[in-house]
């Protein structure tokens, strides 16, 4: 027999390994001061890309006295209880409405986390006779809870129609023999690529295939459609999803989620929804503030518009410099670059030590090895100089990479 605290400290995991030279810097970072584009990094000023603050909502001077009256009226335990038993308000039926309105549904559900929200979904919807298909670039929320799923579970390569389609075929004659029924999974857009989800072709896939359509729009919510209402409503087939979910963390700078859709399939979760059931209510300090942040973008597009003013000026000026931004069509720009992991460590303190950069970096096993990517998430608070300047930075540590200036040299 093995002991468990004794496995765990001979293999503390893909990141953990790395734990007590990169903790604190690489790692569970310490970003200092007031939510913005620029904070404190290690003592000194710093350009954030990794801040999902779309809108400029998180550090709003009306949002943060709205957020204070609501912690002043009820603090931050009010209600007690779950929602079922005790923990129920007006306020949580009112956001639940005007969400539902929103994005262009007839009922949402509130839920208190995102990423607990959307993996308790899943295993609330799927019964162990459904089958359940979803794509390879999903959020670890989704795949977490396709893992719950004690029935078949079937995934097609991203953004793949061929692939998805070859995985339907073997999903509905399962599903048929088990007497179950399909549900597909895909993301409004991609947190890591940009890139949204071909959910038009997904859509146009339902006229020939009986499958029911959940979309996590984390990203999408609040910064794609005309209104902003969604990677749906960008598309033009809202009315086709059966499910959309999203998140308060990032465009409404908050925390929370929901997901919307048809009156008996949201009832369904509302009420066999273990997460939610056996959860207490999310407080009225974050629904109220939440409701309140959602009638700011409601009643103007001005921030939306000013984000998409940034992101077209960087992802613009990142392809002018010569860069690869892959295939985005959303605010997530990704940057990718070719280098080893060790020359990818050092360019990123390159950046935030010599350049007052601070962005994230993604490497192998999550991309293939040889590639470094450097996501960027711009916002709706940054300037055309934060832009301007991170443009000149990226060309100069590039210009370093290719001149093999971050290579280490091991010597015996």
């Amino acid at each position: 027999m093995v002991d468990i605290f004794e496995r765990i400290e001979n293999n503390m995991g893909p990141l953990g390994q790395y734990a007590d030279e990169a903790e604190g810097y690489y790692i569970f970072p310490e970003l200092e001061g007031e939510l913005s584009n620029r904070m404190k990094f290690h003592g000194k000023e710093v350009i954030v890309w990794s801040i999902n603050n779309y809108l400029g909502l998180a550090n709003d001077s009306k949002v943060r006295e709205i957020d204070a009256n609501f912690a002043l009226r009820y603090g931050t335990a009010y209600p007690m209880g779950s929602r079922m038993m005790s923990g129920n308000t007006a306020l949580h039926s009112q956001l639940e409405q005007e969400l539902s309105s929103f994005v262009h549904k007839k009922e949402a559900v509130l839920l208190n986390f995102g990423y607990q929200g959307i993996m308790s979904a899943i295993d609330c919807l799927l019964s162990r006779r459904d089958v359940v298909v979803y794509d390879a670039g999903c959020h670890a929320c989704i795949v977490d809870g396709v893992r719950l799923h004690s029935g078949k579970r079937f995934v097609y390569k991203h953004n793949d129609m061929e692939s998805l389609e070859k995985q339907l075929q073997t999903a509905i004659e399962i599903a048929g023999e088990y007497g179950g029924g399909v549900l597909v999974i895909s993301e409004g857009v991609f947190g890591m690529r940009g890139d949204q989800g071909k959910l038009k072709e997904i859509c146009d896939l339902k006229k020939k295939y009986s499958f029911r359509f959940l979309v996590d729009d984390a990203h999408g919510f609040g910064t794609l459609g005309h209104d902003g209402s969604g990677a749906g409503v960008e598309q033009g087939v809202q009315n086709e999803i059966d499910l959309y979910f999203a998140t308060f963390a990032k465009a409404l700078g908050s925390i929370g989620a929901f997901i919307a859709g048809d009156p008996s399939a949201v009832k369904f979760i509302k009420y066999n929804m273990r997460s939610q059931i056996f959860a207490k209510s999310l407080p009225s300090m974050i629904v109220g503030g939440a409701l309140e942040r959602l009638r700011m973008i409601v009643k103007s597009t001005s921030r939306k518009d000013k984000l998409w003013e940034n992101v077209n000026r960087l992802q613009s000026g990142l392809k002018e410099a010569g860069f690869d931004i892959g295939n985005t069509n959303s605010c997530v720009t990704p940057v990718y670059m070719h280098g080893s992991v060790q020359e990818a460590m050092i360019m990123v303190k390159d950046l935030r030590d010599n350049y007052a950069i601070f962005c994230s970096i993604v490497v192998y096993p999550v991309i293939p090895k040889g590639m470094i990517l450097l996501r960027l998430i711009p916002t709706a608070v940054h300037t055309f100089d934060d832009i301007d300047t991170t443009i000149k930075a990226f060309s100069a540590v590039k210009s370093k990479l290719e001149n093999e200036e971050y290579k280490v040299t091991i010597t015996s």
